[in-house]
């Protein structure tokens, strides 16, 4: 989910997000390492090249990295949490994002290779001022400098040189990323030539509001700017803009319209008020109406459920019934974010994974065929295939619990079906009295005896209680 790209702000109306960083392990032994699924998005959110963080981890953990652009594969060698290079990010920011005016990540590195400086511009409130360049990751900055806006920064005298020796195709290919600043100037100074040799003539100030004045009969009847027609223009403008942000919201991405959800329910748990029925429903028609209800419980594990999960389970019970009462996809993500918590947040949970999948089943809030769905074979949808594989091993007395109370209660259902009876009819009732009895077996070798009652053990019964 997203997280404040400045993490030590808590205000929640801050407006800079960035995804949750996600580290996937790969390999084994000497190997084994660390895939950052999703840097590219991350280093979107923060306006910098994904290779910048990647190699500020290897930087800081002393590990190599590699960079796969074509694949979207950022790697760091050896075994690392996703919370811990989510940590190691927060000093990238820091360092190399944050404003240090202002804090605010609206900034642009300008690098310098000839003269071997980096320096930060922030847009918010204008500072410009050096980076500080003590740090490992500087050297690979100046190597690798990014594409920077040709209003970012002044070009150096190395581009000069490179550009004069380019030749007059390369000189035409570049005209066009000179700033504006010297396209007026140069036009300015056509003008002054002009009036000098008298080819430009400055008109009366008179003959100019004529000239305007006339521009201005072009543009339509007075009749358009009469105060009906300017109210009716408003309206239909208002009609359009409140269609414009409905369907605009939906033309955002999945993970976007998730992110709205995720503020909504944020601010609804800051006040308190997630218990309140009206709330629920307002949240569950805003999931509805962004078509984001199946991916919703994800946003919900993250948000309500800590390390004190069966107690908040119990507590949010509604509003977790009305994403995934009937709704097995929903149920599924629930479950993947429980695989998340549990690997990543809280893993000295694993070990209580049956007790988790019980109190789910028990407040119907996961179904049983989903739980033995899913309880089949490990995924690597949410969390790793190992990882995975680990919860199913803890999930799995419950599991086979669910499925041998299937099973007999099949058994249950086709022993009823297959009960015989025997109608008595009698001339002492009355009409339409009828008394049912079941057909006793008949007698074995001659005895009409009851036939002996049989005790059967089951020593792999499962006691659920006792899990």
């Amino acid at each position: 989910m997203a997280l404040n790209i400045d993490r030590s702000n808590t205000d929640p109306y801050y407006r800079y997000k960035m995804p949750r960083l996600i580290a996937k392990v790969e390999g084994k032994g000497n190997g084994i390492k660390t895939v950052i699924v999703n840097m590219t998005e991350v280093a979107k959110a923060l306006s910098r090249p994904p290779t910048y963080p990647t190699k500020f981890f290897g930087c800081e953990l002393g590990a190599q990295t590699q960079f796969d652009a074509k694949n979207d594969r950022y790697i760091v060698n050896g075994s690392h949490t996703g919370e811990k290079l989510q940590t190691l990010l927060d000093g990238f920011i820091k360092k190399f994002v944050l404003c240090p005016e202002c804090s605010n990540p609206e900034t642009n590195l300008v690098v310098q290779v000839k003269r071997g400086t980096i320096s930060q511009r922030c847009i918010a409130c204008g500072y410009n001022g050096p980076v500080e360049m003590r740090h490992k990751l500087t050297t690979f900055i100046l190597k690798n400098p990014p594409d920077q806006d040709p209003n970012a920064a002044t070009p150096s005298k190395g581009k000069k040189g490179k550009k004069e020796k380019g030749g007059k195709k390369e000189d035409e290919e570049k005209d066009g990323a000179t700033s504006p600043e010297v396209k007026v100037t140069s036009a300015q100074e056509q003008m002054a030539a002009m009036r000098e040799s008298g080819k430009l003539l400055d008109l009366p100030k008179a003959n100019n509001k004529d000239s305007e004045a006339d521009d201005d009969d072009g543009w339509g009847d007075d009749d358009q700017f009469t105060e009906e027609a300017i109210k009716k223009r408003r309206e239909e403008l208002s009609n359009a803009a409140k269609g414009l942000a409905f369907t605009d919201d939906l033309e955002k991405s999945a993970e976007e319209r998730l992110n709205m959800i995720y503020e909504m329910i944020k601010l609804k748990k800051d006040d308190d008020n997630l218990a309140n029925a009206a709330s629920v429903k307002e949240i569950v028609t805003e999931a509805e109406r962004l078509e984001v209800k199946e991916k919703v419980p994800l946003v919900l594990v993250e948000l309500l459920l800590n390390d004190k999960l069966l107690t908040q389970l119990q507590k949010y019970k509604a509003l977790f019934l009305r994403f995934c009462a009937q709704n097995p996809k929903g149920q599924k993500a629930l479950l993947g974010g429980i695989e998340i918590l549990l690997t990543h947040e809280f893993p000295h949970l694993l070990s209580k994974t049956s007790h988790i999948l019980k109190v789910l089943y028990d407040l119907d809030i996961v179904e049983e065929g989903v739980i033995i769905e899913w309880g089949k074979k490990p995924s690597k949808k949410y969390v790793s295939k190992e990882e995975c594989a680990k919860i199913l091993k803890e999930a799995e007395v419950f599991v086979k619990w669910l499925e041998e109370a299937e099973e007999e209660s099949d058994e249950d259902e086709d022993d009823e079906g297959e009960e015989d009876v025997e109608i008595i009819y009698s001339t002492t009732q009355k009409v339409g009295e009828i008394t049912i009895e079941p057909v006793k077996p008949a007698a074995v070798n001659g005895n009409s005896s009851t036939p002996t009652k049989v005790e059967e053990e089951d020593d792999e019964d499962i006691d659920i209680d006792d899990i």
